[in-house]
């Protein structure tokens, strides 16, 4: 984290799945015009993303950064390296399906046979596709993350690191939620916070491996384990709370329209919730909202 923002309390306001469904298309500009959202993460590929792509380019204010996508969704790799892929399976219209899960793409990545440098070079040769589809498009991207924050994995966060500098970015998000913020999370179930404690195992390697490939990111991301849970007061809480420094607040809004019920998602009634718990955003007049533009690159 940058000295210049260790005394300064900023906060940047993140939706993703940014081109899932025109619901969550929508959510995300109407709260970005009324001052709750600073930043979304787009989907290369997904249901809506040509919409996104247009939303994207006429809404001033807002950061985009690229949703990297791993599992659960469509790869946007040539057909001549997505067999070469043992985690890619033909899907309808000849599109390339990703695995639907974390642990399939993990099981499938150290099962194949192949070398650390084959494996990671064809994931960064996915992630950099995504990215470049953006660009492309005409979407100028601020920063990348991952679909389930796979890059918390040192075996994927590598090739996700490359293939951003490739194309010129070199800010990413802290996927590591710090414990005050778990500590406000109220009533998680136990299966869903063993992995959180086994992950952040992972939290020293990430950061010095970000610094190591010349990026920058910020304090760390809150609301994370509240995935699914994120409510008015909640996100109150989590604005009080905040110490200095840059973080950035993982959300998930979006309306639940008709689109969205024939996605498979966990994040389906929990969407419109978000939509009136970031609007206490807002009022919070003491944080200076930003986008992750404002991270000083090194």
């Amino acid at each position: 984290m940058p000295d210049t923002l260790s005394h300064v309390r900023q906060l940047i306001l993140n939706a993703d799945d940014f081109g899932l469904t025109p619901g969550v298309n929508r959510a995300i500009v109407e709260l970005v015009a009324s001052g709750c959202l600073t930043s979304a993460t787009l989907m290369a590929a997904a249901p809506a993303t040509e919409d996104a792509i247009q939303l994207a380019r006429c809404t001033p204010g807002l950061g985009v950064g690229c949703h990297i996508v791993l599992v659960d969704g469509v790869s946007c790799l040539d057909p001549a390296l997505q067999h070469r892929c043992p985690w890619i399976t033909p899907g309808p219209d000849g599109q390339g399906m990703l695995p639907a899960t974390p642990g399939q793409l993990l099981r499938a990545l150290f099962t194949s046979g192949m070398g650390r440098s084959q494996r990671e070079e064809l994931l960064e040769a996915e992630a950099y596709a995504q990215i470049l589809r953006l660009q492309r498009a005409g979407v100028a991207l601020t920063h990348v993350d991952t679909h389930k924050h796979l890059h918390q994995f040192p075996a994927i966060l590598r090739p996700v690191l490359r293939a951003a500098r490739r194309a010129g970015i070199h800010r990413i998000r802290n996927p590591f939620e710090p414990a005050w913020s778990r500590r406000l999370t109220p009533s998680v179930p136990i299966a869903r916070q063993i992995p959180f404690r086994i992950l952040q195992l992972f939290r020293r390697s990430f950061l010095g491996t970000v610094a190591r490939h010349g990026f920058v990111t910020t304090s760390g991301a809150i609301a994370v384990l509240a995935t699914g849970a994120l409510d008015r007061a909640l996100v109150s809480q989590f604005l009080s709370a905040i110490p200095d420094g840059c973080w950035e607040m993982v959300t998930h809004p979006g309306y639940n329209d008709a689109a969205l019920e024939q996605i498979r998602t966990r994040l389906r009634s929990s969407r419109a919730t978000e939509i009136h718990a970031l609007q206490v955003v807002s009022t919070a007049s003491s944080l200076h909202r930003v986008s992750f533009a404002a991270i000083p690159e090194g």
